[in-house]
């Protein structure tokens, strides 16, 4: 009876699985999304003039191409693009929030496990026919283009503005009004008005004007002088507040 019983009992472990990993030289398919390895091999080497062709296809369409491209690619290719990038950018417009390896073969499965806030599977009680990340790419904020004109709206003359790159003798208020200092004076222009005022002339004091600010609120101006004082003007009044001294040269 022991010698049955020795016989039956197994003496050595059991044998461990076989590992899934794949051989140095033969990589694992295991786990592979070949659709999206072979469309970003297929983009990245794209020549300069393709690519320049495909820039300028996509700023005539629009970023309505744009979304329907990106949720195509959600949807056919599990792409995971959750924003649509501003035309101009080249090759990262329609690239995915987290982007993947883009390596083409892999020697090991991932351990990480899919949870599901992935955005990648649609929820059994989800009543869009999209996924998530494409629900999220069609939710994103569309930025409206904005337009620089090419030509000025307003020139105005600046005579005696002195050619010097320390100074600061042009600053815009909040309540949109411009200062400029031109030599022993300081002139406010409205843009809403386009009227013109001068606040200060500094020649009865022997100095000139080197920097102007505005405040935060835009009612005050501070004015710095060629010899080291600062004076605060009220805009409105036209009337000098104070002047704050100390400084050893202009400010």
């Amino acid at each position: 009876a022991s010698e049955m019983r020795r016989t039956l009992t197994p003496t050595n472990s059991p044998m461990s699985s076989p590992s899934k990993h794949g051989d140095r030289f033969i990589p694992s398919r295991a786990g592979a999304n070949w659709s999206i390895n072979f469309h970003r091999i297929n983009e990245n080497e794209k020549s300069p003039s393709q690519n320049r062709k495909a820039k300028d296809a996509t700023a005539d369409s629009g970023k309505d191409g744009l979304a329907y491209s990106a949720l195509l690619k959600n949807e056919l290719l599990g792409a995971g693009i959750e924003k649509v990038q501003d035309p101009q950018t080249e090759d990262r417009r329609l690239q995915p929030s987290t982007p993947e390896k883009k390596s083409l073969f892999t020697y090991s499965l991932s351990s990480k496990r899919a949870s599901p806030d992935d955005g990648n599977e649609v929820s059994p009680y989800s009543l869009s026919p999209v996924s998530n990340k494409s629900q999220k790419l069609l939710r994103s904020p569309r930025k409206p283009t904005r337009k620089i004109s090419k030509i000025p709206f307003k020139v105005l003359d600046a005579p005696e503005l002195q050619d010097d790159f320390y100074l600061n003798l042009v600053d815009w208020s909040s309540l949109n009004v411009l200062s400029v200092g031109l030599g022993t004076c300081v002139y406010l222009w409205s843009a809403c008005t386009s009227q013109v005022t001068r606040l200060c002339d500094l020649s009865v004091e022997g100095d000139s004007v080197t920097s102007v600010g505005w405040s935060e609120r835009g009612n005050l101006v501070a004015v710095g002088t060629h010899k080291g004082f600062v004076q605060i003007w009220d805009a409105s009044a036209g009337k000098k507040l104070s002047t704050l001294e100390g400084h050893t040269a202009r400010v």
